[in-house]
């Protein structure tokens, strides 16, 4: 099975949006709105998995344990051009030889984990 999308509920839609599109780079992909919520769709293109944000003003996410892992090719380059853009990171962890990675959160909450992984 493929995974479609993966889902926040949030009462900072817009503060939402603009995270994934700024330092995740993601594309809205749809938008749909019904008579209590707004929710929006972004992913690198149509048939990647989405980040589903669903504007819920009575309850956002507000659990622990979970993160969101995103590759990147060089995560010191990543790091530095987030922390350039005053973005909350961690220290870059390298657990061994081959990986290392960082998070930061979305303005829900949400652990962002961005990795680089080297063969």
């Amino acid at each position: 099975m493929q995974m479609v999308h993966v889902t926040i509920q949030t009462q900072y839609l817009e503060k939402s949006i603009e995270f994934y599109q700024t330092v995740l780079r993601l594309n809205i992909i749809r938008r749909m709105k019904n008579s209590n919520q707004r929710i929006v769709f972004l992913a690198d293109s149509k048939e990647d998995t989405c980040i589903e944000l669903v504007e819920n003003l009575n309850e956002s996410y507000n659990g622990s344990g979970i993160s969101l892992g995103f590759a990147t090719n060089n995560v010191q380059n990543l790091y530095d051009q987030l922390s350039n853009q005053n973005i909350n990171l961690s220290k870059i962890i390298s657990p061994n030889p081959h990986t290392q990675f960082f998070f930061t959160q979305d303005p829900n909450g949400v652990k962002i984990q961005f990795i680089q992984q080297k063969k």
